[in-house]
């Protein structure tokens, strides 16, 4: 039987591939809203983070998540995420 391929995306923390599952997913829509995706579905230009503060806040002090965006982050979107990384 055929091996599965995993899709592998870079977190912007760490700059290290990971399979996409463990990832969050904060996108930009057509409209240039963010958001944060946790499905990894939703259509738009996507940056993907690992589940750990360490690497958001990497994130946010380089200001990463905004240059691959090509859009200024709101505050309310980054604690979202520290939100979403408390559940975990």
């Amino acid at each position: 039987m055929k091996q599965k391929k995993i899709p592998q995306r870079m977190c912007i923390g760490c700059m290290e591939m990971k399979p996409k599952k463990e990832l969050i997913r904060v996108v930009k829509n057509s409209e240039d809203e963010i958001c944060v995706d946790l499905t990894g579905k939703k259509p738009g230009r996507g940056a993907y983070i690992c589940k750990c503060n360490e690497c958001l806040e990497k994130a946010i002090k380089s200001n990463r998540l905004a240059k691959n965006l090509s859009h200024k982050i709101d505050e309310e979107i980054y604690e979202r995420l520290r939100v979403e990384l408390k559940d975990e």
